[in-house]
């Protein structure tokens, strides 16, 4: 195609990273608990700083997080702290209280009852809203598939305006198993079968170095930087808590190192416990991220904080996160 001078390529739009979303889709982020990582906080800042747009939050109940009024209320305070700190377009909390979905007895998943939840009705209204053939809504995950799943089965094209990067399983053995992998099997079946593009991050790291104690008094001076300093003690001092790279994976262009291109072995025997086995395909469109660049997390959250580089310890590799077969990008 041809203007002016120059010659344009009209049929490419290159993503600005390895996997095929990056900062520009926008993002539904769904969520159970508020407290134990940064994923929130994440996200209000990538979503004023050049990251992906917050179109939604959705918070729902699960075995740890069971109270949806108490996870709402966090939430609803985190929206309240970054919309009076300035931040912009910071989308109200919908709760969601649909429960654990039940695989049906012929095991058909389009025999499955659905919930008609409210978060998954917020998907599928969003994803019609803003949702383009080159620019799909992102459903950034952190918690069950429940609601995800429930978008399907409340109205099946939703899978053609949706891809799903959740946080999911503890390895990179291909496995939909905790953390999040196991609190709804069924739905983990649904996602993984039917939704076009499915990409699970296996990859995790410390995330108590993000923000430290000794950051307190350089952070902002506004509501925001004050939940951020009384939520630190509550950070969860184990890798596999991060949710927060569910989101890193999508808005930061180096974050993922290694994936592979998967597909669900929807022959296997269905487990309660776990979702799907996740097998190497290489013309498989989900795809399993097994490393990732560590320390970008918390220099873009300094950054954005406008807080110090973090310090480096020089036996500690830069670059950490699951380690697992992957075709490197």
């Amino acid at each position: 195609m041809c203007g002016c001078t120059e010659t344009l390529d009209a049929g490419h739009d290159h993503t600005h990273g390895v996997l095929p979303v990056d900062e520009r889709n926008p993002i539904i982020l769904y969520e159970d608990g508020w407290s134990g990582d940064w994923i929130g906080e994440y996200a209000v800042l990538l979503a004023n700083n050049g990251g992906p747009p917050l179109a939604g939050i959705i918070t729902n109940t699960t075995k740890f997080w069971n109270d949806v009024n108490a996870n709402a209320a966090g939430w609803n305070d985190l929206v309240m702290a970054a919309r009076m700190s300035g931040l912009q377009n910071i989308p109200d909390v919908t709760p969601s209280t649909g429960a654990q979905l039940v695989r049906p007895a012929d095991g058909q998943i389009d025999s499955t009852t659905p919930n008609h939840s409210a978060g998954a009705q917020l998907i599928v209204d969003l994803s019609n809203e803003l949702s383009h053939p080159w620019r799909k809504v992102v459903v950034t995950a952190g918690t069950s598939l429940t609601d995800i799943a429930d978008a399907y089965l409340v109205d099946h094209s939703v899978v053609d305006r949706v891809i799903v990067v959740a946080m999911v399983g503890s390895g990179s053995n291909g496995a939909m198993v905790a953390p999040n992998g196991d609190m709804d099997p069924w739905a983990d079946w649904i996602v993984a079968s039917k939704f076009h593009q499915y990409f699970q991050v296996s990859a995790y790291y410390d995330q108590t170095g993000d923000v430290t104690s000794a950051d307190i008094p350089h952070l902002p001076q506004n509501p925001l930087g004050d939940r951020i300093a009384s939520k630190l003690p509550n950070i969860i001092n184990v890798p596999m808590a991060a949710d927060q790279v569910a989101l890193l994976a999508q808005a930061l262009p180096n974050f993922v190192q290694a994936f592979q291109p998967v597909s669900p072995d929807t022959t296997a025997a269905f487990d309660s416990k776990q979702g799907p086995p996740l097998v190497s395909d290489s013309s498989g469109t989900d795809l399993m991220v097994t490393q990732i660049a560590a320390s970008q997390a918390a220099v873009r959250f300094r950054e954005m904080l406008m807080l110090q580089p973090p310090a480096t310890d020089a036996s500690t590799p830069a670059d950490g996160g699951t380690d697992g077969p992957g075709a490197s990008p």
